[in-house]
C-alpha cells in the first residue's frame, strides 16, 4: 500500500511535534486513512544542529525547493513561520500540485485569501487549523460543526502570553514588567514580545476567525487593536473590586450585515466562563443563532497541542486524496465586507479619572454623559492622598464608540479633570 509522503518546512518546536506524532501515531493514521504516512524531506536552517526529535540526516535539507519540487512528496507542511518568503514557497508548492498544511497565522491573516484562491485553482487543499488557538479545533468547528448555523459573535482569549501575564497580575498583584520577564524566562514570551503584548498576534487570529465565521474577506487592517502594555495594577485592582476580571479579548461581531473586529484589554464579570481561563490557556466563545452559546477551551500553544492540530489537518488532506476531492472544500466568501461605523459599535465602558476634590466636580462630569444619554451602572469615588484630587471609577451602561470617544475628548478639556487614567471595554454582562 503506497505511503503518503510528507515534506516538512521547519523543524522547530511545532515541526518536532509533528514528526513525533507521525511516528508515534502511525497505527491511528493507518486506521483513519488506510495507508502509511512518511516524512520524506525536512527543511532546516542547519543540518548539524541538535534537535528535540531524531530525524535521519539524509532527510534534512537547507534548500526549500528540494522539498517543494520533490515529485514524490504529496503534502507540504509549513511550520517555519515568516510571511513574504513563506508566501512564495506555498504559492510555488500549490503550483507544483502539492497539498498544503500550515500553522502560520501571520501568513494566513495577511495572504490567506490569495493562497486559498491559488490552492483551489490548482486543485489543492490548503488547511490551517493550527494557525488559531493551537490545539483547540475552533476553525474546523466553524467550518464543519457549525456550518448550518449563522454566527453573530465570537469572543475569546486567543493569545496565551498575554493571558499568562494578566493572570499573574490579577492573582498575585505582580507588576507588568516583572511578569513579562517571567514569561520570557519560561518561554511563553519572545525576547521581543511586541506582537503578543500589543495585541498584534491576537488580531491576526481574529481576522482569520472573522473571515471564516462571517464568510467575508476580513483583513488584518480591519481589526481595531489595543495591547496590554499600559495596563496597571491599579486598573486590575479596581476592576476586581467591581467584580470584573481583565483579559485581552478578541471580539468579532455581526449585526445587520455589518461587522466589527477588535482586540483589546476588556473587563469580564467574574462569573463569565472566559474569566476562569487562566495562564497560557486559550478559549473562544461562539454565539450562533440556532445553537446559542458554545465555548472551545484548551492549550493555545506548545509543541504537541499545535502539532496535533497540524496532523489533524494532514488527516483531512489525506482523506480528500483518497476520495479524489482535493481543492474542492474551499468556499468563496458569501458576503461583501461591510464594517460598522463608530456610531454602530456599542459597549459598556470602564473609566478611571482623577478629578479635583471640590464641590461640583462630579456634577460637571455626569452632565457630559447625560447629554449623550449615557448612564452609569457602577461608581467608585475615593480621595487621593496628598494631591487634593479624587479618583472616580465608572462603569457605564452601553454607549456607542462615537459618543464615548467624544465624551473622553471633552473630559480631558474639563477644568475639574486632572487626568483620564484609563478606559476599558466591558463585555459579557448579558445586556
Amino acid at each position: 500500500m503506497k505511503a503518503i509522503q510528507v515534506g516538512l518546512l521547519g523543524l522547530g518546536t511545532v515541526g518536532s511535534g509533528v514528526v513525533t506524532i507521525i511516528k508515534e501515531h502511525q497505527d491511528k493514521l493507518m486506521h483513519l486513512v488506510g495507508c502509511p504516512v512518511e516524512v520524506r524531506k525536512v527543511l532546516v536552517r542547519e543540518k548539524e544542529k541538535e534537535r528535540q526529535v531524531v530525524v535521519e540526516e539524509s532527510l534534512l535539507t537547507t534548500d526549500p525547493y528540494e522539498v517543494i519540487t520533490d515529485e514524490n512528496i504529496d503534502v507540504i507542511i509549513e511550520v517555519m513561520g515568516g510571511i513574504e518568503h513563506t508566501r512564495q514557497y506555498l504559492l510555488d508548492a500549490v503550483n507544483e500540485k502539492k497539498q498544503v498544511v500550515t500553522a502560520n497565522k501571520d501568513l494566513m491573516a495577511v495572504y490567506g485569501s490569495e493562497l486559498l484562491a491559488a490552492a483551489t485553482e490548482n486543485g489543492c487543499d490548503l488547511f490551517y487549523e493550527a494557525s488559531v488557538a493551537g490545539g483547540i479545533p475552533i476553525l474546523r468547528s466553524l467550518v464543519d460543526g457549525l456550518a448550518s448555523d449563522r454566527i453573530h459573535k465570537m469572543m475569546g482569549i486567543v493569545n496565551g502570553t498575554t493571558n499568562f501575564i494578566l493572570t499573574k497580575m490579577s492573582k498575585h498583584g505582580s507588576a507588568y514588567a516583572d511578569v513579562l520577564k517571567e514569561a520570557q524566562e519560561l518561554g511563553y514570551a519572545e525576547s521581543d514580545p511586541t506582537a503578543d503584548v500589543e495585541g498584534i498576534d491576537a488580531a491576526r487570529k481574529m481576522a482569520i476567525l472573522a473571515r471564516l465565521g462571517f464568510s467575508m474577506n476580513v483583513d488584518l487592517d480591519d481589526v481595531s487593536v489595543k495591547g496590554i502594555s499600559t495596563v496597571t495594577d491599579e486598573d486590575i485592582s479596581y476592576s476586581k473590586r467591581l467584580g470584573y476580571t481583565m483579559k485581552l479579548i478578541g471580539i468579532a461581531q455581526r449585526e445587520n450585515g455589518r461587522i466589527e473586529v477588535s482586540v483589546e484589554p476588556a473587563l469580564l464579570p467574574d462569573y463569565h466562563p472566559l474569566a476562569a481561563v487562566n495562564d497560557e490557556y486559550n478559549a473562544v466563545y461562539v454565539y450562533g443563532e440556532a445553537v446559542g452559546e458554545t465555548m472551545f477551551y484548551g492549550p493555545g500553544a506548545g509543541s504537541l497541542p499545535t502539532a496535533t492540530a497540524v496532523v489533524s489537518d494532514l488527516v483531512g488532506v489525506m482523506k480528500n486524496m483518497r476520495l479524489g476531492v482535493n481543492g474542492r472544500s474551499a468556499v468563496s466568501p458569501q458576503y461583501d465586507k461591510q464594517l460598522k461605523y463608530a456610531d454602530e459599535i456599542s459597549a459598556q465602558q470602564f473609566l478611571r479619572i482623577h478629578v479635583k476634590d471640590e464641590v461640583g466636580s462630579f456634577a460637571k462630569i455626569t452632565s457630559l454623559f447625560s447629554e449623550r444619554g449615557v448612564s452609569f451602572e457602577k461608581i467608585l469615588q475615593l480621595p487621593l492622598k496628598q494631591s487634593g484630587n479624587a479618583e472616580i471609577v465608572i462603569v457605564t451602561h452601553h454607549a456607542t464608540k462615537k459618543d464615548f470617544t467624544e465624551i473622553l475628548e471633552q473630559l480631558k478639556s474639563l477644568d475639574v479633570v486632572d487626568e483620564v487614567k484609563s478606559t476599558y471595554r466591558v463585555e459579557g454582562n448579558g445586556n
